[in-house]
């Protein structure tokens, strides 16, 4: 089929897929991390940002592309997260401001805009370093406007596009000493790879597979590079050792004393550190630097507004996690006494480890793994309080057994601890995604409260014995849907069973669906169940996770 002309509808489900394919292969695109400074975690900030992109575009999606284009570029950069992260919203800012006042791109325009936004995102960027993903972002939008220039199919461009990014991404180790020295391509990069594929396939109607066919880690790192890319390098090596990211929410009456220029803004903060990434627009400025004066940093933006949303990380002590250097718990309690506390801390409990990941990957300092047959004591929640190391700490529990032990916990705190007392996985999420560091803690504890109001959990486990419970005569090993803590179905069968529980709680004002699914949970049954769903509830957003939970086959977060 061929594509002349693309409306904003169809980039939307572009934006979408190509979101989607990176978060699947966001694990990959981690383990290649080696620059600037192996933290490891390019992929999971690259993911964090195109997904906070693409939530904004599902909220207004239409047919003016340029408009669909401003609501990507406006997710992108306040979920901006970690250099690659910040590079890719500036990529598609450049893109996003070619296209504003275009209700329709043709192809000559579409390989403008992807031109655009690569020269929108070199300026943000204060040393540009070949090899990266501005290399692979530069020669993909070349390919794109060389091919334009003969073809009008968006679907061949596409394709042309996706190709030369992969031969591009191929060269990075030639063009950066260290990816050549690990035995890697250069991680951001791929990232990029992985979101141009999702824009092809959508364009030639395809759905790419969850797991797609991918080389594999071995094809990717060298034979002779057993260890990861970080350990190629030396904490001590790490000059700047404060990765720190803010906001600043500009404000007229210090405008007026300092007005903003974006460059002389750079210029200033370069004196700081490095890996400095800088995007304005008119009400805000978003800053990335790796500095050893992190609170300088912090003060010299203040000349032109409030600070929010700030994140100050030691990519030293990453970087020594990573890399398995561990210290004598005596000198480890001296660092940690030495340390500036954080703001704040969330510590938060987790049956299974792909649901610490999901965790951890949305804001949590500290997991403690635990749920139903193994709960934390209060020994244990204490001694996560006191390792987030923070002023401020939240907690939650996400089962109803160890509220009680949470609570006690926080008493005997010396912190200022509250506990939001989450009964389930999916009213943490919940709770966790409402947290602002940027107000105070009573604020904070409103809005989570009240956002865990909002959410719906169904859970599908087995039957360890017979018995009979509101109406329903339960046999031994019989799967049980629960329902916000009651038990309303029953079967034999486990998918059959996940069915009748979703049919029972899904109503007309349910739109987004999360599967957890459990260790028992087999490929071909989520298949079946995630085929079901998509069939019935046609308007239903559905997003699969590996929960990796024992006893609880699926767990549902309805909202």
């Amino acid at each position: 089929m061929s594509i002349t002309v693309l409306d904003g509808k169809r980039f939307a489900e572009m934006v979408i897929q190509g979101a989607n394919h990176l978060a699947a292969n966001a694990k990959i695109v981690d383990a290649l991390n080696v620059f600037p400074v192996p933290d490891g975690d390019t992929g999971t900030n690259m993911n964090l940002s195109m997904t906070s992109g693409a939530k904004e575009v599902k909220n207004n999606v239409q047919d003016h592309i340029g408009k669909v284009g401003t609501a990507l570029s406006r997710g992108l950069l306040m979920g901006a997260r970690g250099n690659s992260g910040v590079i890719l919203s500036q990529l598609f800012r450049g893109f996003a401001k070619y296209i504003e006042n275009k209700s329709q791109l043709d192809g000559k325009e579409f390989a403008a805009a992807l031109e655009a936004g690569v020269e929108t995102a070199y300026k943000a960027v204060m040393k540009p370093v070949e090899g990266t993903i501005l290399t692979v972002a530069k020669d993909a939008a070349k390919k794109a406007v060389q091919v334009a220039k003969k073809e009008k199919d968006l679907v061949v461009i596409m394709d042309e596009v996706v190709k030369e990014a992969k031969a591009s991404l191929n060269r990075t180790p030639d063009l950066l000493p260290v990816l050549k020295e690990v035995g890697v391509v250069d991680s951001g990069g791929q990232g990029l790879v992985f979101v141009y594929e999702g824009f092809l396939s959508e364009l030639k109607g395809e759905k790419l597979p969850e797991s797609a066919s991918h080389p594999s880690m071995e094809e990717l790192v060298n034979a002779e590079h057993h260890k990861s890319a970080q350990s190629h390098m030396n904490t001590e090596d790490i000059k700047y050792g404060y990765c720190t990211e803010f906001m600043v929410k500009f404000e007229q009456e210090k405008l007026k004393k300092n007005p903003f220029s974006e460059e002389t803004f750079r210029q200033d903060l370069s004196k700081y550190g490095d890996s400095l990434l800088v995007i304005a627009d008119e009400e805000l400025v978003k800053v990335h630097i790796h500095s050893e004066q992190p609170g300088e940093v912090l003060t010299y933006g203040q000349r032109y507004g409030s600070l929010i949303n700030m994140k100050i990380e030691n990519m030293r002590e990453q970087h020594a996690n990573i890399v398995g250097e561990t210290k004598t718990p005596l000198v480890a309690e001296m660092a940690l006494q030495n340390k500036e506390k954080r703001e704040y801390g969330i510590v938060t409990v987790s049956m299974g480890s792909g649901i610490a990941e999901l965790f951890r990957s949305i804001g949590a300092h500290a997991v403690i793994e635990g749920g139903q047959t193994m709960n934390p004591s209060t020994e244990d929640i204490v001694k996560a309080i006191k390792n987030v190391h923070a002023k401020k700490v939240i907690i939650l529990p996400n089962n109803k057994n160890i509220v009680m032990a949470a609570q006690q916990a926080a008493e005997v705190s010396e912190e200022q601890v509250v506990v939001i007392p989450s009964k389930t996985v999916p009213q943490g999420m919940s709770a966790l995604l409402a947290f602002n560091p940027g107000v105070e803690l009573e604020e904070n504890e409103k809005a989570m409260m009240e956002a865990m109001k909002h959410v719906k959990t169904g859970q599908i486990t087995f039957a360890v014995r017979d018995t009979n419970i509101d109406g329903l005569e339960i046999e031994k090993d019989d799967f049980m849907g629960i329902a916000d803590g009651k038990i309303v179905i029953k079967s034999k069968d486990k998918v059959k069973a996940a069915k009748e529980l979703l049919n029972h709680m899904l109503d007309e004002e349910a739109e987004i669906l999360t599967i957890l699914t459990g260790e028992d949970a087999k490929e071909e049954e989520v298949a079946k169940l995630v085929e079901y769903i998509e069939s019935k509830y046609k308007d239903i957003e559905i997003e699969v996770h590996d929960g990796g939970q024992p006893l609880y086959s699926f767990i549902f977060a309805i909202e």
